[in-house]
């Protein structure tokens, strides 16, 4: 990424190849590159910046003249919206100058930097959860930085992208369950809906999954193996009982109630086939102990 960045600030710089910043790139001395890197970063000319500060950041390494550099180094990378890479020199900033009057800034920014190249929802979430230890270790850092409260706004924006995907996932599977091989994924449904409970217990959507979760475990347990069916009959009608007493105003009250009466209906009718099976096998095993007597007496 870094080398794409800078192939891209070589074309921009190509129509300023005769000028003062010309000139001053080809420079050996290093106080003039600091004093010319400063002023194109005052001047918002950050990509320019950004090269004088390569050259001499390496001269002026340890020094006092350092540490603004190296923070005005980074500010141009965010300046530019390279966030990861802006991320990357702040949070090397304060690493390095952890007692520096900018420290509390730099580590707010590595936060912000990461926060601003986390994805929507839907893209894999990996860097949104690197923004959200960034944004942990600030808060935990500076509990009383004016940066506070923007803080925790981003990490409660982050939470919600969290709740998003977790949402579409296990709508994702609600839809896969009726396709060709449904068990796989009413069994998904199940544990997705769960979790998403435990992991967002104040969520808006909750109610719509504890319906959705009657649904789902009745339709598993009816395509159930005969040896399974009865535990997931019951658990079926038990997510209906605890749905009542969740949400006993819902408007979903009338598919529960449809699904639990289909649970109910096939767990009697699969008791009954149990005894019948039993009773089968009773009369088999009292046929059988019956003929054995008749044998010995002959």
């Amino acid at each position: 990424m870094r080398l794409l960045s800078y192939s891209l600030l070589a074309v921009f710089l190509l129509f300023t190849s005769c000028g003062p910043f010309s000139k001053l790139e080809k420079s050996t001395n290093w106080e003039e590159l600091y004093n010319g890197a400063n002023k194109y970063y005052q001047e918002g000319e950050y990509n320019k910046a950004i090269i004088l500060y390569d050259k001499v950041l390496p001269v002026i390494k340890g020094s006092e003249k350092a540490e603004l550099a190296e923070y005005n180094y980074a500010n141009c990378h965010f300046k530019t919206k390279r966030y990861i890479e802006a991320a990357g020199y702040f949070s090397n900033f304060y690493r390095t100058y952890n007692r520096s009057p900018l420290a509390e800034e730099a580590l707010f920014m590595n936060a912000y930097s990461l926060f601003l190249d986390s994805p929507d929802y839907n893209l894999d979430q990996q860097s949104s959860q690197e923004a959200v230890a960034a944004i942990q270790q600030f808060v935990t850092r500076f509990p009383s930085s004016a940066s506070y409260e923007r803080a925790m706004d981003m990490l409660n924006t982050l939470e919600d992208r969290f709740e998003e995907k977790a949402y579409q996932e296990a709508s994702m599977y609600y839809r896969l369950k009726d396709g060709l091989y449904p068990g796989d994924f009413y069994r998904a449904c199940i544990i997705n809906f769960q979790n998403f409970t435990k992991d967002y217990p104040e969520s808006e959507h909750n109610e719509e999954l504890a319906y959705k979760l009657v649904e789902v475990s009745t339709g598993y347990a009816e395509n159930s193996v005969f040896n399974k069916k009865e535990e997931r009959l019951k658990d079926a009608i038990g997510f209906a009982s605890a749905f009542y007493r969740k949400y006993p105003n819902s408007g979903f009250i009338g598919k529960v109630k449809g699904f639990e009466e289909e649970a109910i209906q096939e767990l009697n009718k699969h008791q009954e086939l149990v005894a019948e099976i039993a009773n089968r096998r009773a009369e088999q095993e009292a046929a059988a102990i019956a003929k054995e007597k008749t044998d010995e007496n002959k």
